[in-house]
């Protein structure tokens, strides 16, 4: 067993990571295109991103990204409310969308050679949405369902949503992408067309196209298509308020009669990947799963799972793809015989030993190895590839950016990612959260 380990770190050193051949452009409108070969099928995925997310409303219209992300598969003066998906299907394709706080972006996975039927179609959609009085206040029921059945009748997303909201007392990041209930009911169809108007231009947008297909073949199905469209002039820019210095810890207690499994959780502000400048997301990155990304040999899982018994689930999260500081959590379910508070005592003990102990050297060797694995068999998901470079353009990163990063995190070295836990592990800049039952209930 040694002996294959040592040949499959040999192997993977010696494999180049990033393998894929990538073609970057910007048509004259504007539109920027990134191509990314891959012939080992005859399929292709085609995506359209808006650098327009859910942080980019104004106050008081939250929702509104997600809302015309719905409103975009009505129909335009030659193309059909629904038309387009019932297109890509009846071609053996599939279609979605989706938004998130700093964009918005639609694909279609579909046959190499329907290629051209659906960027023509993507293309209409950009400049030429209709709206109709009956559409919108449909898709408006359409959304407040979807959070009523996600977010409303789920005691998790509701606790997600005051954590967030704790978290970011200024930043639009403590407002939910779907939005607020109430904000969402007072939408309307001039919302819905101002932030159309506002965002969607081919100057405000990025194309990626991955699968069988080549650049120039690209290139000339973008000018044909996107290339006519009419740039936008007033495009503004991407300034949101940000958080004042946050001085002390905040804390909230979440109860739910609906809650099956109580769990303490604890976000830390903590900065964000940065285009040109990406070691210390990268550090903070191979954190997160030192200390909760194996459930059986990480950190917190051998102190608090294996160790004490204190906890009988453990993680660590941090996503550094975000144009504006983002968070580095923690979580913890209790044992059978714990409290909440126990728990949460155990997971500050569990980090003083680890600033107090450093970095298991075998445990971080494990790690860089697991990384660069995944990085190689990532290149296996022609659209996982599509997604990483539309979330990095669309948040203000260069195609150079993404194809460093793997190098950069196995530049990281042991005394980076303790440095980098020093720095985020501070309390004065955290929120810790109880999900619970009500107090009657939980000790029934």
């Amino acid at each position: 067993m040694r002996a294959f380990f040592a040949a499959a770190v040999a192997w993977l050193a010696a494999w180049p990571v990033w393998a894929e051949n990538v073609t970057h452009f910007t048509l004259d409108n504007g539109l920027e295109a990134v191509v990314i070969e891959d012939h080992r099928a005859p399929v292709v995925v085609h995506m359209v991103w808006y650098k327009a997310g859910s942080a980019d409303e104004r106050r008081g219209k939250s929702g509104i990204a997600h809302y015309l992300e719905h409103l975009m598969f009505k129909g335009t003066d030659s193309m059909a409310a629904g038309e387009l998906s019932k297109t890509v299907s009846a071609n053996g394709g599939s279609d979605n969308a989706f938004t998130s706080y700093d964009y918005t972006a639609y694909y279609q996975r579909i046959a190499a050679d329907r290629l051209e039927l659906v960027m023509k179609m993507e293309a209409d959609r950009m400049r030429h949405l209709k709206i109709s009085p009956d559409d919108w206040q449909t898709e408006r029921d359409v959304i407040l369902e979807e959070r009523a059945q996600r977010t409303d009748s789920d005691p998790g997303a509701l606790f997600g949503e005051q954590r967030n909201a704790a978290q970011y007392l200024n930043h639009p990041y403590g407002t939910p992408v779907i939005g607020w209930r109430q904000e969402m009911e007072a939408l309307t169809r001039d919302d819905a067309l101002e932030w159309y108007r506002r965002y969607y231009a081919p100057n405000n947008a990025v194309l990626v196209v991955a699968g069988d297909v080549t650049p120039e073949q690209v290139k000339a199905l973008a000018q044909t298509y996107y290339g006519p469209l009419e740039p936008s002039a007033d495009i503004p820019p991407r300034t949101r308020p940000q958080e004042p210095p946050q001085l002390a810890e905040r804390r909230l207690v979440f109860p739910d009669p609906r809650v099956a499994q109580p769990y303490v959780s604890r976000s830390y502000l903590a900065p964000e990947r940065d285009p040109g400048n990406q070691k210390e997301a990268a550090a903070l990155t191979i954190l997160a799963e030192v200390l909760g990304g194996n459930p059986q040999t990480s950190v917190l899982a051998r102190k608090l799972v294996y160790g004490s018994g204190t906890a009988i689930y453990v993680s660590a999260f941090y996503d550094g793809m975000a144009i504006d500081d983002t968070t580095f959590g923690l979580a913890a379910i209790p044992a059978a015989d714990m409290s909440l508070e126990e728990t949460e005592a155990a997971i500050d003990t569990a980090l003083a030993e680890f600033l107090h102990e450093g970095i298991d050297p075998a445990q971080f060797e494990r790690i860089r190895t697991q990384i660069r694995a995944s990085e190689i068999y990532a290149q296996d998901n022609t659209q996982a590839l599509a997604r990483r470079y539309g979330e990095a353009l669309t948040s203000g990163f260069s195609v150079e950016d993404v194809q460093s990063w793997p190098d950069v995190l196995m530049s990281v070295t042991e005394e980076e990612v303790m440095q980098a836990a020093r720095s985020v592990f501070d309390r004065r800049q955290a929120v810790t959260g109880y999900l619970t039952r009500p107090a009657e209930e939980a000790t029934q």
